[in-house]
């Protein structure tokens, strides 16, 4: 079995590890870190009592920020939830006890009540972020916001004005922004290890399964029903590199287009549908019946009944009847499969950002150019070189337990301890800090689309 970079350095050691993979003799002073997990931070408080959350959403965010829940029952209680998918709604309430009264199958329905929780988790699709979050903050809930805020700038700025007249805590799911790769990654790059940050270079790799099931045939395929990718997928990548920099930025320009899921560049003898009896399907990287009935990958957007010899058939029925069965290269798809984006941020500072459909792995890599050192990481792991000493140092981030980096369930805690400590600094993505990586977004959408590069702040 392959090994990846960080078991290696755990397994052979630190400086036996360095030298191997970085290229450094022995003799060199080569260093080795773990990086915190950061279960607790310092400034923890117990809550009284379980601060309670209605879920707005039951679906995979719904269910990965619930799960902390399960895990914590002294710090967040689920005692409501909307959905209007029957079996999503009835798996989520039984997982969290909750009341039939308290389950509602649409979003509006829940503010038709008085107030009966503490908070809301909005983890309703793109286009419904809104909606739910206005009557939220109107209502005087706390809110956790997955992102993006919206599709809409303007509507990301109507959210921003009621929340600061409200003086609700927003937290925003930039999830990469407590995640402890990230938070250490900054930590260096402020303490001027590398010197005066110049300049950065970051990719996304979404990884070619994942581009075909969630933005050719999956939910976020029309970016004028839902959001354009940039903002769906990459929003956490802008807001990363903002929170990086730490300067406002100034200016972007951008390129990117559908190059590859188009109907021209569909193989001979190729059908509507994979289970058509498609000539092309055995070799296909795309075919539905590989991903999802032989591999059974990204099954969870079938709500596939609970008993294991039930799932195979009902696969195939829905590969049979939704466009999780169309051929990629014929579906009514208009996301870019390859986007490239520069940005310049105050004080001359740019970093070029890629988003890539086309690989076959996930976790960003970055590098970060400094005046005295620069950083290459790849969301495991990052290794300083100092060029005044020539030493090396690799630090490890050794996380487990959820999504993002480890990030998931840090914003959680961190959420629910602003609420209980009625303090929004506890929190680095508020509403107010994760406002402007979405401008940033819309002004990129703005620059591809005219050919032109666009100031932050025009119009």
């Amino acid at each position: 079995m392959p090994i990846s970079r960080r078991k290696l350095l755990q397994t052979l050691g630190a400086a036996t590890g360095v030298a191997m993979l970085s290229g450094f003799s022995e003799e060199s002073e080569n260093y080795f870190e773990q990086i915190p997990a950061l279960d607790k931070y310092p400034g923890f408080v117990k809550p009284d009592k379980p601060v309670t959350v209605i879920t707005l959403g039951a679906g995979n965010r719904g269910n990965v920020y619930g799960n902390f829940a399960l895990s914590y029952p002294e710090e967040m209680d689920i005692v409501g939830v909307a959905e209007p998918i029957v079996i999503r709604n009835d798996r989520y309430s039984k997982k969290h006890n909750i009341p039939d009264a308290h389950r509602f199958d649409t979003w509006e329905r829940v503010f038709e009540r008085p107030k009966f929780a503490d908070a809301v988790m909005i983890t309703t699709p793109d286009n419904l972020h809104y909606g739910p979050c206005m009557a939220a903050l109107k209502a005087g809930y706390d809110i956790l916001l997955e992102k993006p805020i919206s599709p809409s700038e303007q509507e990301c700025k109507n959210i921003l004005a009621l929340a600061k007249e409200t003086g609700r805590i927003v937290a925003v799911c930039h999830v990469l922004r407590y995640a402890p790769y990230f938070i250490k990654l900054r930590e260096v790059v402020q303490s001027g290890a590398i010197g005066e940050l110049i300049s950065i270079q970051h990719l996304e790799p979404i990884e070619h399964v994942h581009m075909s099931h969630s933005y050719v045939r999956g939910n976020w395929h029309d970016r004028n029903v839902t959001t354009p990718i940039l903002l769906a997928k990459s929003c956490h990548d802008l807001d990363i590199l903002r929170w990086i920099v730490d300067k406002p930025c100034k200016q972007v320009v951008a390129m990117g287009s559908l190059k590859w899921f188009r109907s021209e560049n569909a193989p001979a003898g190729s059908t509507a549908r994979c289970t058509d009896g498609c000539a092309a399907e055995s070799t296909c990287p795309y075919s539905a019946l590989k991903i999802y009935y032989r591999n059974r990958q990204r099954t969870g957007v079938f709500d596939l009944p609970e008993e294991p010899e039930k799932q195979g058939e009902a696969i195939l029925e829905k590969l049979r009847t939704t466009n999780y069965g169309r051929c990629v290269y014929k579906m009514d798809n208009n996301q870019e499969d390859h986007y490239v984006m520069a940005v310049q941020f105050e004080g001359g500072v740019t970093a070029t950002f890629s988003m890539e459909a086309f690989t076959s792995y996930e976790g960003r890599r970055t590098r970060l150019m400094g005046s005295m050192g620069d950083i290459v990481g790849d969301m495991e792991t990052f290794t300083l070189t100092d060029f005044r000493t020539g030493k090396s140092t690799v630090y490890d981030s050794a996380v487990a337990g959820d999504m993002h980096g480890g990030g998931d369930w840090r914003l959680v805690r961190d959420w629910l301890q602003a609420i209980v400590q009625h303090d929004a600094s506890l929190l680095t993505s508020t509403i107010d800090a994760s406002i402007e990586s979405h401008l940033m977004g819309f002004k990129a959408e703005k620059s591809r689309a005219t050919n032109r590069i666009e100031q932050m702040g025009g119009s």
